[in-house]
């Protein structure tokens, strides 16, 4: 399992990238960045690997480039982001995710409880369908 948290800028950065656009090769994602942050291709190259080989992106070869794009999407990573930093710094025994969301909730206005309530409401009869079926 990668540890989420050990991600440079520039991987959070092109994960982000990937999140906004579907498939891409190296020079695409290179070509993005170069006016903002500028750097190599051989940078690039190197980042795109490096988030391959941790599972966060998938490749396939087209001709002669690879063509990478997101291996889960936002809300899942942001998901297992959460699990991950809940499990580092509660106890064992601990049930860490809700009593990370219970803290946060203390943070969120009506508008946004309710929404939270309905998105908890329909996983669950997502999930209820799923069983059945």
């Amino acid at each position: 399992m990668v540890n989420l948290m050990n991600l440079g800028e520039l991987e959070k950065l092109v994960l982000k990238y990937f999140w906004q656009t579907e498939v891409a090769d190296a020079k695409q994602v290179h070509a993005y960045f170069e006016q903002s942050r500028g750097g190599a291709l051989n940078t690039i190259q190197s980042t795109l690997d490096r988030l391959y080989k941790k599972g966060l992106l998938n490749r396939h070869k087209e001709s002669h480039a690879y063509r990478y794009q997101a291996a889960q999407q936002r809300k899942e990573f942001i998901g297992q982001l959460i699990k991950e930093v809940a499990q580092d710094f509660t106890l064992a025994d601990e049930d860490s995710l809700l009593a990370a969301f219970v803290s946060l909730s203390t943070e969120l206005d009506e508008k946004q409880m309710d929404k939270l309530e309905k998105m908890i409401i329909d996983y669950q009869s997502a999930s209820v369908l799923e069983k059945k079926s």
